[in-house]
């Protein structure tokens, strides 16, 4: 699974899962470009961490859900590093709320988990088709478990997280064969990310103990191992897939 001398993009790669994948693909030799949104900061520390690995990289605010933003940020990494290999579409929202009936759902909240979680990964994907055919590219998209079982943080959420499995599949169908970009997905089960410490008390460590056959959260960093097999030629033959990266949870 070397990676050496590719150059990968990561959404939402200065935190959680998106910090723990662009430390691996560093670790395996790629240059990163870590896209932000909200904490500078974040990302700064992580652009460090990187550099610290022998790797490269560089750190890019934009809103994903803008199309114009997302050609601006591939537009300065082609200036960067000449080139894109690896797109791991992680960027994603969600809107944490308890609702006794759909009708309290406020539009606003489903269009922002669309705009950012679908959109987003497409807006991502098809600004980085060209550099990706040329390179015999792929692209990983960061689903959820919550998009197969329907249980999440919200019905938005759940919804949007559903849709990128199709978004998935139909890239992959499309562009496998016609382009060489290999395009799959993981879906991550409970991790400790800035999502689920929002979760009410408790309620996380219930639902692992109820659930997940494994007993525990999973760790950041062995959902990156799964994003960096899907990037590497180990993965070569896998396109279309959906990987799930939760304990068992769905084996209950």
């Amino acid at each position: 699974m070397d990676i050496k001398g590719k150059v990968a993009i990561v959404t939402g790669g200065g935190t959680g899962i998106g910090r723990a994948t662009t430390l691996m693909l560093a670790e395996r030799g790629a240059n990163v470009v870590i896209n932000y949104s909200r904490s500078e900061s974040d990302a700064e520390a992580t652009l460090a961490d990187v550099k610290q690995r022998g790797a490269d990289g560089m750190i890019f605010k934009a809103d994903v859900s803008k199309d114009a933003q997302v050609r601006e940020m591939v537009k300065k990494t082609l200036e960067r590093f000449g080139r894109v290999d690896i797109v791991v579409n992680n960027a994603g929202t969600t809107n944490h709320v308890a609702l006794p009936d759909l009708e309290g759902l406020k539009e606003e909240y489903w269009d922002n988990a669309f705009n950012v979680n679908v959109k987003g990964h497409f807006f991502v994907s098809r600004a980085c088709a060209g550099e990706l055919k040329k390179n015999k590219g792929c692209i990983v998209n960061v689903c959820s478990i919550s998009g197969i079982t329907g249980r999440g943080s919200s019905i938005a959420y759940c919804a949007s997280k559903a849709a990128i499995i199709g978004l998935t599949r139909d890239l992959a169908q499309q562009w496998t064969g016609r382009k060489g970009i290999r395009v799959n997905a993981v879906a991550p089960g409970f991790f400790p990310t800035e999502m689920t410490m929002a979760y009410p008390h408790r309620y996380l460590e219930t639902v692992v103990e109820q659930r997940v056959p494994a007993g525990r959260p999973g760790d950041l960093e062995e959902c990156a191992a799964a994003v960096l097999f899907l990037a590497s030629e180990a993965a070569s033959y896998v396109t279309g897939i959906l990987l799930p990266v939760d304990g068992g949870l769905l084996t209950t």
